[in-house]
């Protein structure tokens, strides 16, 4: 029996890195998903894979979350057999440049701040009353060691990171008295298009970030986040920190020459 049959995951930045990788950890255990994102033509690719390996359904949501009438206008037109969400998967967020605050591009100020924090705000609030009503879920946000550090360049996004750190506690505070687990997966360095996306497409710079070390991928933390949401009932993991062997802190990785 697979852990999460007859469970509907939903999972926002799920066309790539870490979302992706999640939608296929849960697809495994027989989680039916609600994909979301922006990128529609890669969600119904992945989806059909998922479809035909996993034989589970899959819904395609292409949505922004950044938006925030988009994101309740999706979860409102949630049909009956997929409006019982077991688990929320808040993985949508980004890094855009390493300035100095004095030097900054205020637009990539907005775009992190949006998504990274009243994107997962927007989606949680859409998606939490239904489990209160039915008195089960849980939600995991995917923050980052930038949310316990800051380091050079970092300023803002980690200041997004820490507001994902302190969301997710206040949140388990205000759901200590329902059967609803809250949990955060805060991962150092994972190669996928983060760095890309980070340095404007720029794929040298972005390489060089994991360039003498081995990173952690998207499946190492899909597959904590599985461990997590599999868990007994009456276990909560709160958070997870993570890092590749060679990495003890957000600045401190061990690279070879």
């Amino acid at each position: 029996m697979k852990k999460l049959s007859d469970k509907t995951s939903l999972i926002t930045g799920a066309s790539s890195g870490i979302g992706q990788s999640c939608a296929y950890a849960l697809a495994e255990e027989g989680s039916n998903l609600i994909l979301a994102a922006r990128r529609s033509e890669r969600l119904h690719q992945i989806a059909r894979e998922l479809e035909n390996k996993y034989h589970i359904s899959v819904l395609v949501k292409t949505v922004d979350v950044r938006k925030k009438e988009d994101v309740f206008k999706m979860v409102d037109s949630l049909t009956e057999e997929w409006q019982a969400i077991d688990i929320l998967i808040n993985n949508a967020g980004l890094a855009r440049g390493i300035e100095k605050i004095p030097e900054a591009d205020i637009d990539n100020w907005e775009t992190m701040i949006d998504t990274n924090v009243k994107g997962l705000l927007y989606m949680t609030r859409a998606v939490v009353p239904g489990m209160i009503r039915r008195n089960r879920g849980h939600i995991v946000n995917i923050g980052s060691i930038a949310g316990h550090e800051v380091y050079p360049g970092g300023n803002v996004y980690c200041a997004t990171k820490h507001a994902v750190d302190a969301i997710t506690k206040g949140l388990r505070i205000d759901l200590v008295n329902t059967a609803i687990r809250v949990s955060t997966v805060d991962p150092g360095l994972v190669e996928t298009e983060f760095s890309i996306v980070r340095f404007d497409g720029d794929k040298e710079k972005a390489k060089n970030v994991y360039k003498g070390m081995r990173p952690l991928t998207g499946q190492d933390i899909a597959d904590i986040v599985t461990f997590i949401v599999t868990r007994p009932s009456h276990v909560q993991i709160a958070e997870a920190i993570v890092f590749p062997t060679n990495q003890a802190a957000a600045t401190i990785v061990h690279r070879e020459e």
